[in-house]
């Protein structure tokens, strides 16, 4: 069983869902991300997502595109978000670890040598963007023979055939975009979203989580009601952002506190 499975396993047991915040790996830099990552899991995260910067990170909205920004500005490659993954393993094994990103820097570097550095640094989950799963098979083969979790992406206007090709190759989890548009787009539909996960559980026994929206505790703890997991990004990287390094890992830690005790409450 995989480190995200287990996860999702023991949370299932106490009652008790996910919290999966994003950070834009180098943002403002890695030793920073490191720390962040640390306090991520302080605050109470159950996985994290980290991204991998991306010129053209063509899913996400104004603030994670300027995080991507930053963080190429200051040299981020994706050799050294896996490098960071295995800094941050040196101290702690029990937090899963996704990569989220876009297929060219996995393509650049080559699909072997990504799986084995991933495998090697621990990294538990892979998540490309904008890899469908009919053009991801050389990718995933590759990732499931090192026992790293394949995670897909479904939308709001996802039909039927689709829902069932994510459930035929996923593993870990599958993410769900609770919005026709960017990461921070607007404020998403409970209503929506709760009609849509019905759906998704007819072709696929993982756990879903939620994201594109989740901006405030009250969402992040109504999302929970109907979800298995609530995945946070742009909020964060906006806080990030609007932070200094002196304070910026005590004030996103606060911002995950909140939702993590919403979303128990």
């Amino acid at each position: 069983m995989s480190l995200i499975a287990s996860t999702f396993e023991t949370l299932r047991a106490r009652k008790r869902k996910a919290l999966i915040p994003f950070i834009t790996a180098g943002d403002p830099d890695l030793d920073t991300t490191l720390a962040l990552m640390h306090g991520l899991v302080q605050a109470g995260a159950d996985v994290i997502e980290l991204g991998v910067p991306f010129s053209d990170p063509m899913a996400d909205g104004p603030t994670i595109q300027r995080s991507s920004e930053r963080a190429l500005k200051g040299k981020t490659t994706l050799r050294g978000v896996i490098a960071l993954v295995a800094r941050f393993r040196q101290t702690n094994k029990n937090t899963p670890v996704v990569l989220m990103g876009y297929g060219n820097p996995i393509e650049s570097m080559g699909y072997e040598a990504f799986a084995d550095a991933s495998r090697q640094a621990g990294v538990d989950g892979v998540l490309v963007v904008d890899y469908p799963p009919e053009e991801s098979n050389e990718l995933t083969e590759l990732l499931k023979a090192r026992a790293i979790d394949c995670i897909f992406l479904l939308a709001p206007t996802s039909e039927d055939a689709r829902i069932a090709d994510v459930g035929r190759v996923a593993t870990g989890y599958i993410y769900y975009v609770s919005l026709k548009g960017v990461t921070g787009a607007a404020t998403l539909d409970t209503g929506e979203v709760a009609a849509m996960l019905p759906r998704i559980r007819a072709h696929s026994s993982l756990p879903i989580g939620v994201g594109f929206g989740i901006r405030d505790a009250d969402t992040a703890r109504r999302v929970a009601q109907v979800a298995d997991a609530i995945v946070v990004g742009s909020r964060i990287v906006q806080e990030i952002e609007n932070s200094t390094p002196a304070d910026v890992v005590q004030r996103v830690g606060a911002l995950v506190k909140e939702m993590r005790d919403a979303i128990d409450a």
